[in-house]
Formats: C-alpha cells, sequence, structure tokens
C-alpha cells in the first residue's frame, strides 16, 4: 500500500515547470533534434579545466569561506568596477552557486512575506519558484512583441501595489532575447525612485549581444547604485554551466555578511577549486568573444530559416541563444503547437506559455546548437508546416 505523502503547503504550491514537460515527452523521441535547453553547446574552454585541476593538484578540496574565496571576489569586483561602478570592492561580493541561489539569497534578505517581486512576462519561470519558496509573490508585469518584449517602465507603475518592495529585470532576456537600452532603463529607475523599489538585475547572458548592442545595466545609473544587486553567473558566457558557479553584487558590504550567514544554511560555500578555475576565467573573453561569434552565425540560420516558413514570424534576437517565434497564426496553443512539432517534425521546442502568460502564441528555440542540426530543424518544420498547413499565409 502506497504511504500518502506528508507535503508541506509550501512545497504543494511550487509551480511545475512546462519546460520539464517537454523533456519528460521528448524522451519518447530519441531522434528528435532538441532545440530546448538553455545551454551553450560548447565544452568549458581548456584554460578554465587547466585551472580546476591545478587547483585541485593543489589540494583546493576543502571548505571555502562562506562568501568565497578573496581571490575571486577581488576579481569579480574588479570587473565591475571598471564595468558599473568604482566603489566596489570585494566585499560588496558573495560567490554562490549559480545566479540562481544569489536570486534566492536576495530575495532572502529584501522581502518578507506577502511582500511583492515584479517579473516581466514571459519570463524565466523559476522566479516565480523562488519568489514562492520564501512567502513572498512575483507579480508578472506584461512585455510586448512591439517593443521587442523590453519591459517597459509604464507597464511596470502599473503593476505597483502597497506591497510590492522590488522590480526584478532580465536583460538580455531568456526567454525572449530582449535587451533594455538605456533609456528603458532610464525610465524604470525613475519608477524604482518614486516607490522605493530594490531593482534585482539578472545578468548571466550579458555577454552574449549581437549587432553591435551595448547592454546597460541599472547598475551604472549613479543614483540608483544604493538599491541594486546585480546577478550573474559563469554558466553562459564561459559554458560552465555543470560547475554550478555564480555571484551577486550588493550597494552596502552589510548585505553580504547578512547573505554570508544565511549562506551557511543554504549551500555552506562554493566549491574551492570551482572557484580558483573562476578567476582563471576572468582572465580573458576571447573565448567568449569566438562563442558569441557562432552564436551570431547560428542565430541567422534558425530566425531566417523560421522566417521563410509560411505562419510563423520571428524577431532577430537581441541577446542571449533564444528564438521566440510567434505561431499566433495556426491557431493552436503554443503547447498544442509545441507538440505536434514533436510528434510530426521531429522538432522540440519549449511553449512560450512555460513562461507565462504573455507567452502564449510563442515557442521557445534554442539556437545555441550546431549548424547542421539548426538547418535540419528548420526544413523538418517547414516540411511539416507545408503539408498540415498548406493555405497558411
Amino acid at each position: 500500500m502506497e504511504q500518502e505523502l506528508r507535503i508541506s503547503q509550501r512545497a504543494k504550491q511550487y509551480p511545475a515547470s512546462g519546460i520539464r514537460k517537454m523533456f519528460d515527452l521528448a524522451a519518447q523521441y530519441p531522434e528528435a533534434i532538441k532545440l530546448t535547453v538553455g545551454e551553450p553547446n560548447f565544452d568549458t574552454p581548456q584554460y578554465i579545466k587547466d585551472a580546476a585541476k591545478r587547483a585541485l593538484d593543489e589540494g583546493q578540496t576543502h571548505y571555502a569561506p562562506n562568501a568565497g574565496t578573496t581571490e575571486l571576489r577581488e576579481a569579480v569586483a574588479a570587473k565591475y568596477r571598471k564595468q558599473y561602478w568604482e566603489g566596489y570592492t570585494k566585499d560588496h561580493v558573495i560567490i554562490t552557486v549559480g545566479a540562481m541561489e544569489g536570486l534566492f539569497l536576495a530575495m532572502m534578505t529584501l522581502l518578507d512575506p506577502g511582500d511583492e517581486i515584479l517579473v516581466p512576462d514571459p519570463c524565466f519561470p523559476n522566479y516565480y519558484g523562488q519568489a514562492s519558496s520564501i512567502g513572498a509573490r512575483a507579480v508578472p508585469v506584461p512585455t510586448y512583441e512591439e517593443y521587442d518584449y523590453r519591459i517597459q517602465a509604464a507597464d511596470i507603475e502599473k503593476a505597483v501595489t502597497p506591497r510590492t518592495r522590488a522590480i526584478l529585470l532580465n536583460s538580455p532576456c531568456n526567454p525572449t532575447g530582449a535587451v533594455l537600452t538605456k533609456e528603458d532603463i532610464l525610465a524604470i529607475a525613475k519608477v524604482a525612485k518614486t516607490h522605493d523599489l530594490w531593482v534585482l538585475t539578472d545578468e548571466p547572458y550579458d555577454a552574449i549581444v549581437y549587432d553591435g548592442i551595448q547592454p546597460y545595466s541599472m547598475a551604472q545609473v549613479p543614483e540608483m547604485q544604493d538599491r541594486v544587486m546585480v546577478l550573474n553567473s559563469f554558466s553562459k558566457s564561459y559554458a560552465m554551466t555543470g560547475w554550478r558557479i555564480g555571484y551577486l553584487v550588493a550597494p552596502e558590504p552589510g548585505y553580504i555578511k547578512k547573505m554570508a550567514q544565511l549562506q551557511e544554511g543554504v549551500a555552506s560555500c562554493v566549491s574551492t577549486f570551482t572557484q580558483a578555475a573562476a578567476v582563471e576565467a576572468l582572465k580573458s573573453t576571447a573565448c567568449v568573444d569566438q562563442m558569441v561569434a557562432d552564436y551570431t552565425r547560428r542565430r541567422d540560420i534558425l530566425v531566417d530559416g523560421l522566417n521563410a516558413i509560411p505562419g510563423i514570424t520571428c524577431k532577430k534576437s537581441a541577446g542571449s541563444f533564444y528564438a521566440f517565434p510567434n505561431i499566433k497564426a495556426f491557431g493552436k496553443t503554443s503547447q498544442a503547437f509545441a507538440e505536434e512539432l514533436l510528434e510530426n517534425a521531429g522538432v522540440v521546442t519549449v511553449p512560450g506559455s512555460a513562461f507565462g502568460d504573455m507567452g502564449e502564441g510563442y515557442l521557445r528555440l534554442v539556437f545555441a546548437n550546431s549548424d547542421e542540426n539548426l538547418k535540419e530543424a528548420v526544413r523538418r518544420i517547414a516540411d511539416y508546416v507545408a503539408r498540415a498547413y498548406p493555405g497558411i499565409k
């Protein structure tokens, strides 16, 4: 007899992943081309792996300080002094288990149960789970294709309530590839100042941008520097997803001290030899530049190919490695159309609805894949649409 699970209400209410649903369905189609996994299709660069091996050989296998090693915190601070604000020091930095843990620690530090944090819709769905896990609420703010999916200050203003404590920005964005402009950021900054809101800016794709675009961060706005926390990781830019290492940069060392205390009860610390590898990673961007060159070519293969298929329109992603095509012309839900492509075309995509209500009518496809797979995926989708929807425009 199977015993009933005694699960807490908070665990029961944790939102299910629409992305995982497609993974589970795809397992039944081993020959399908999977354009779902949000990670680079490159191996971690050799010089980074070599640094980890040296650290292991040197015995760097013991606990690190809760906030991270001095070397890595100093390296991260140096990066942001150069890019964002000259006041950052190692005491403004905590090393985390990916950017996701950094976001969790930030929410634990800044939000109380019942508080609200505004998030773009569509967005990375774990934002909802992160807020839910501490008793707060992630409130979606709609983003629109007509603005290239960039969250607008006016829509943020409409969503603010007396319970709102923070805004979460993600630029470049998963799943849409949107990159906020300086004008966008300055307008959002005015809303944040007016309502005394924190801004958490999630920037793991900050180095993956195209067509000469230069991302602009809320942390670069001088009058906002006392209310911004930057989250980032080595996962996307340096192809280190499996290493699980990221960081958070705060405006005052006191926030880092408190997060380091919380870190003790969440993960204790990030592995020492991994941090040594991350220090080495920051010494060069040559590998990042090469990956972005490859992503640029692959973005064009996928997006140009999709736009040549009747019924599909797709804006060219400004950043990240995601395409977010509009499939509303087919008159199907994004879940239904994604399942059609899986079953009949052998291509695995993620329905836009997995990322929020505003994602309905769209799909997310990852172009961090080989040129050959992307070309074959486009061919399969085109063939299926021609067969199943011969009259579509």
